[in-house]
C-alpha cells in the first residue's frame, strides 16, 4: 500500500469524537515530491465504503477487503502517474480514499479494469474538479501538527 511515486512521506493522524469517543484514523501524504505539480492531477476522486460497526471501525474481514481494494487499485495505477492517493480516512462507519487524477474518465476506466474479475465491493464514487487540491489542502491546514 501507498507506493505512489509522488508521495515522499506518509503520516497518520487520529481524530476523536468528543461525544462518543469514536476515532477516525487518517493516513495521508505528508510530503509530496518537490518537483510534483499538483495541477497535473486536477480531478478529485473519492471512493467511499460504508459499513456498520458498534465502535465505528471496520471488522477484521471488512478491513482485509478494504486493503485488498486499495492494493488492486495501486497495482493498476502504479508507475503511471495517472493518480495520487492523497488521503485515506477510516472511522464512524466509513472509509474514504481520496485520489487526485489526471483524468476522471481514465481513472474510472482503470478502476473498472482492476475490479472486473473480483467480487463487487460496496463502494460509491464521487468526483469533482479540484485543480488546487483544495480538500487535501484544507485537511492539511486543519491539522497543523501533521
Amino acid at each position: 500500500m501507498n507506493d505512489s511515486p509522488d508521495v515522499e512521506v506518509w503520516a497518520t493522524a487520529i481524530s476523536t469524537n468528543s461525544t462518543n469517543g469514536r476515532q477516525i484514523i487518517f493516513r495521508y501524504a505528508k510530503e509530496l515530491r518537490l518537483s510534483f505539480d499538483r495541477s497535473v492531477q486536477p480531478d478529485r476522486i473519492i471512493i467511499v465504503w460504508k459499513y456498520v460497526s458498534e465502535n465505528g471501525q471496520p471488522n477484521p474481514d471488512e478491513h482485509s477487503d478494504m486493503n485488498q481494494l486499495e492494493d488492486v487499485l495501486e497495482r493498476v495505477l502504479q508507475g503511471s502517474q495517472l493518480a495520487t492517493l492523497a488521503l485515506v480516512s477510516t472511522g464512524e462507519n466509513l472509509r474514504e480514499w481520496t485520489y487526485y487524477a489526471q483524468s476522471e474518465d481514465v481513472f474510472i476506466e482503470r478502476l473498472n479494469l482492476a475490479l472486473e474479475d473480483m467480487p463487487p465491493f460496496p463502494i460509491d464514487i464521487y468526483t469533482a474538479h479540484d485543480p488546487t487540491w483544495s480538500m487535501y489542502m484544507w485537511f492539511r491546514s486543519d491539522n497543523p501538527k501533521t
